[in-house]
């Protein structure tokens, strides 16, 4: 058998030594997520002085981003995020973080096809290399292969941390095709608590739960509720799901130790827990690595409605910001201010409602919090300066803690009334009021 050490020992360098092939103007790709890189970002924004118009893109960064911290001006980095994490929130407020609005599915084909700015250079976190001379991108594979294939430069910050994600496809780069080797920190990669539920998120969570059969294919998305759904699930008497999802969480873990994920009855990747990212706890990384129940596939796949709908009973819960009487759903910015992406919200929602039995569901408080006035998230219409997350028409399911309204084929009239029966009591009259004025509401409506 070939032994790659050698090689590796002809490519490893420092990272303030790799990332000297960074010119200015260049774009510079970052893998995602927990597999934020840490160590050729800051020896990047060492460089800060010696470039200018360099573009870096990511996803939901997990760490304090160098590149735009050490820049606040943008004279030398401009940085840019597919999605954004807390951290990225932090950036914008200041001025010096940028959104690539995209459906998280195209995104390895545009890479590929050019209409994402090509990278020049990328750099990506992953285990150290196997005897085979593979290192595996861990708990992300959304597009990593596609920007190794496309960058000119590839230069790989090893974390022996990073757990080993069986595919799958596309889960590794050969060592052939790296250019430089960082060996990094070795930093614990980033946790992500999740919160404990409210009140309101069991509500809602169980109003779901009475929707979800079994051998039924789940989809999480990120945040409290779907994390409440699937400990619901944990301890329900509903047995042999399936997992196609974006992301891992540990709700899945609990599903899967509760005897709950069998994956029997998929139509496609049975036995297999399907997803193209992970975030959570250690608990979660440790049940990842090498294991055989878990495949990492790139988003082309995970994200496809094609591939979605392949699965009987697809179930999709994701959260919302806000509703309009007409069904538009707002997921991810709060008047300017981008909040998250798009991700994979139209993926699922559109792909679940195709699947045989699938549902698609928008789970929302009634009402939020703002500068300490309540007010309501079921409004006339989207709020301006709120971006429309996902149109009218693709919308089924949406759910409050008053109950849950499937909007598919219904007429404006009756969109009106079944999402004021959900919003909360104190704002239903001015709905009912505004609805008129918006001539969507008829003499046979129900006052609630």
């Amino acid at each position: 058998m070939k032994s790659y050490i050698e090689e590796y020992k002809s490519k490893l360098v420092t990272a303030d030594e790799a990332v000297k092939v960074v010119k200015s103007g260049d774009w510079v790709a970052y893998s995602h997520f927990a597999m934020t890189p840490k160590v050729l970002d800051e020896a990047l924004a060492r460089r800060k002085d010696e470039l200018t118009g360099v573009k870096i893109r990511g996803v939901c960064s997990v760490h304090p981003v160098q590149v735009a911290m050490v820049d606040p001006e943008q004279k030398h980095f401009t940085y840019n995020s597919g999605f954004f994490s807390g951290v990225d929130r932090k950036l914008q407020d200041e001025g010096i973080a940028f959104h690539i609005p995209g459906l998280y599915a195209e995104s390895p084909v545009n890479i590929r096809n050019g209409q994402s700015d090509t990278p020049k250079v990328a750099m990506i976190v992953t285990t150290p290399m196997d005897e085979k001379g593979y290192f595996n991108f861990g708990l992300s594979n959304s597009y990593e292969r596609a920007l190794c294939e496309k960058a000119q430069t590839v230069i790989v910050e090893v974390n022996q941390n990073v757990p080993r994600s069986l595919g799958g496809d596309q889960e590794c780069v050969h060592i052939s095709e790296v250019d430089y080797i960082v060996e990094g920190n070795n930093d614990p990669l980033v946790e992500i608590p999740a919160h404990p539920p409210t009140e309101v998120d069991k509500k809602i969570a169980a109003l779901i739960v009475e929707e979800i059969e079994d051998g039924a294919c789940l989809q999480l998305g990120i945040g409290g509720m779907p994390n409440t759904i699937g400990r619901m699930l944990a301890e329900s008497d509903l047995k042999d799901f399936g997992v196609h999802s974006e992301m891992l969480c540990d709700a899945f873990v609990d599903l899967y130790e509760a005897g709950k994920i069998t994956g029997a009855r998929k139509s496609i990747d049975r036995f297999k827990m399907v997803f193209t990212f992970a975030l959570g706890s250690k608990r979660l990384y440790e049940f990842i690595d090498n294991n055989p129940a878990c495949a990492i596939y790139p988003v082309d796949y995970t994200n496809s409605v094609d591939v979605i709908r392949q699965n009987d009973k697809q179930i999709s819960i994701n959260n919302a910001i806000e509703i309009d009487l007409y069904g538009q759903v707002c997921s991810e910015t709060v008047g300017a201010r981008q909040i998250s992406g798009t991700g994979g919200q139209f993926d699922f929602t559109y792909g679940a409602v195709r699947s045989r039995g699938g549902k698609a569901f928008i789970c929302l408080s009634s009402t939020k919090t703002i500068r300490g006035n309540t007010v309501s998230r079921i409004v006339p219409t989207i709020t301006p300066g709120n971006v429309v997350t996902l149109p009218r028409t693709v919308v089924q399911y949406v759910v409050t803690e008053y109950g849950k309204a499937n909007l598919k084929g219904k007429a404006t009239w009756q969109r009106a009334e079944m999402l004021i029966n959900i919003a909360h009591p104190d704002y239903r009259e001015e709905l009912i009021k505004q609805a008129e004025k918006m001539k969507i509401w008829t003499r046979t409506n129900k006052r609630i």
